[in-house]
């Protein structure tokens, strides 16, 4: 045989071996959409839109990371169409991120969840009765200042552009006796999670929006997701719109008012460096990781999403958001277990969200809201669509694991 077509011949050989032997066990792109699948969820967006008179709606849905929909329907604005890529504030869903940060110093040995607040926070009332793990659960006894708390809801509803401090917002709820004996029953308070905020603060001699970004937001890959420490949202960005404050300013019922919120300050909302803005692929993605706990060992991920706490609590006079843990809604560590799904539900200044998670069946769902005038009632109230969009999806894409009815309020 010819040298040069004996050279040929060995390298064509080599080809072949190094193709049959070859480790490369990435997995094969996703399968496209069923377009049933598809169309149906159009269908809720949809019929959900003209039910609850919602002026935008942008989701996201996958199934074991195939895509099923990412749409916006609806207006950012007047004639200013919704997209996909717009930024919306993410509220009570930075709380899992919050919790995910104890839990990986739990990992690390640098804390306990039975150990006292007071270790850190002395200054705090009632700190040296709770630990950490009762504020993450939210089983402290602390009074929450806002829900039920007329004078908070006054204020922030005079001026809804205040920018408020973690030491402004507890100091009413603390300084009032705590409701209930640490750890025998459940409220819903956001005091908890600003507390709990300044203490990992003093455990790790870091800032909480460096902590985020370092431990959270950077490992997850969550790029569009930020704390900016102002009321900015980063362009381009969903508007919302509220008669939320009809009472506080005294309009009388069945008088037009509606007015632009997009820019509230949600300094309020949860501890510094949690107060965030997204959009939903990164909302979708935090309900993915969050759900399958990809930043926390298994025993902390367990911990995490316990149920423990059905049969324990209940409701109690004085008590606003006192509430019977059950299949519908348990509390576990920053997450809410619905039947068995993982949710966040945020509600605030006209927007509303939802992502869950089903980790049976692979199953992300994000959801962001906005409302028309019509969706808000004579006292300017108004319920999360996300939420119930959320659920109708739920039961589309999980049929045998479909999420309960919410619980009745």
């Amino acid at each position: 045989m010819a040298p040069i077509r004996r050279v040929l011949v060995l390298v064509v050989l080599a080809a072949l071996v190094a193709a049959c032997t070859s480790t490369d066990t990435s997995s094969p792109p996703p399968s496209p959409a069923d377009p049933a699948q598809t169309e149906a969820i159009k269908t809720i967006v949809r019929e959900a839109m003209a039910e609850s008179h919602l002026k935008a709606v942008i989701v996201r849905a996958t199934v074991d990371g195939r895509e099923i929909l990412t749409e916006a329907v609806g207006e950012s604005m007047t004639g200013v169409p919704a997209t996909t890529d717009m930024h919306f504030r993410n509220g009570a869903v930075a709380i899992s991120y919050v919790s995910t940060l104890l839990l990986q110093l739990v990992d690390e040995g640098k804390v306990s969840l039975d150990d006292k607040v007071s270790t850190w926070l002395p200054y705090i009332p009632h700190s040296d009765l709770v630990t950490l793990g009762q504020l993450a659960q939210m089983t402290s006894g602390y009074p929450d200042y806002v829900l039920g708390a007329t004078e908070f809801d006054a204020a922030i509803y005079a001026d809804p552009f205040r920018r408020w401090t973690p030491e402004e917002l507890i100091a009413p709820a603390t300084a009032k006796p705590l409701l209930y004996e640490p750890g025998t029953n459940w409220n819903y308070a956001h005091t908890n999670y600003v507390i709990l905020g300044l203490a990992l603060e003093k455990i790790t001699g870091k800032r909480m929006t460096d902590l985020m970004q370092d431990r959270v937001l950077g490992p997850l890959g969550l790029d569009n997701t930020t704390d900016p420490g102002t009321a900015a949202i980063a362009e381009p960005a969903l508007h919302a719109f509220s008669s939320e404050r009809r009472e506080a300013l005294k309009i009388p019922a069945g008088a037009p008012f509606y007015e632009e919120s997009t820019y509230w300050n949600p300094s309020w909302t949860i501890t510094r460096g949690a107060v965030q803005t997204t959009d939903i692929s990164d909302m979708h993605d935090t309900a993915v990781a969050i759900g399958t706990g990809k930043l926390l060992s298994a025993e902390s991920y367990q911990k995490m999403v316990s149920t423990d706490l059905r049969g324990k609590t209940t409701t109690l006079p004085g008590c606003p958001t006192c509430t019977t843990m059950s299949e519908s809604y348990t509390y576990g560590l920053g997450i809410i277990i619905t039947g068995d799904w993982l949710m966040q539900n945020p509600l605030f200044s006209g927007y509303a969200a939802a992502e869950a998670y089903l980790p049976s069946k692979k199953v992300a769902i994000a959801v962001a809201v906005t409302y028309d005038q019509e969706a808000f009632d004579d006292a300017g109230l108004y319920k999360n669509a996300a939420e119930s969009i959320f659920r109708k999806i739920g039961a589309q894409l999980a049929p045998g694991d479909a999420p309960p009815p919410p619980p009745q309020r």
